[in-house]
């Protein structure tokens, strides 16, 4: 079985940052899968599940109604491991074009007063929500993310290497 592309990543090497996952054609166009990494894997702590629901909440609200990228968004949601998020945007952008949009997004998080869609008939789990853990989390990040803007290391992927033989077969770690 093929592994798939974001299990190619080293994650004992990637740091927080925005990375693209993987480029997909959909009809004429191009969608761009982007891993925004918010801890490091396997390093730090994951994520607490309420403040990443609140936080999938409050930006995923901010960036279907931001006014220049709303109609470029496709998804916004959080990684089964609870160390960052998926962004699927419409076309093929470079991270660092996406990096002021994110910088906002979750600076938006520390603004915020309520948690959008926190109510039980608009979520499936409306009492699994942490405001004011998602604002630490937010600001850790948006303060990362400002701080190391010129570094690029926070847009480049770290990836495993495979040894592949001559006839293309790929051994993998077990």
């Amino acid at each position: 079985m093929e592994l798939i592309a974001s299990f190619s990543v080293d994650h004992t090497a990637i740091i927080p940052g925005i990375f693209v996952s993987r480029v997909d054609q959909l009809g004429d166009g191009l969608i761009t899968t982007y891993d925004i990494r918010v801890t490091r894997p396997n390093r730090e702590p994951a994520i607490d599940v309420a403040a990443m629901h609140s936080l999938e909440h409050i930006i995923a609200t901010y960036l279907r109604n931001d006014p220049d990228w709303k109609d470029e968004v496709i998804y916004w949601g959080p990684m089964g491991c609870l160390t960052g998020f998926y962004l699927i945007l419409k076309g093929n952008r470079k991270p660092q074009e996406i990096h002021s949009l994110l910088l906002n997004a979750f600076r938006s998080v520390e603004k915020a007063d309520i948690v959008p869609g926190a109510q039980e008939k608009n979520c499936g789990n409306y009492l699994l929500h942490n405001l004011p853990m998602a604002k630490w989390y937010a600001a850790k990040f948006a303060d990362y993310l400002a701080a190391n803007a010129d570094k690029p290391e926070i847009f480049e992927y770290p990836k495993t290497e495979r040894l592949v033989t001559d006839d293309g077969q790929q051994f993998f770690d077990s």
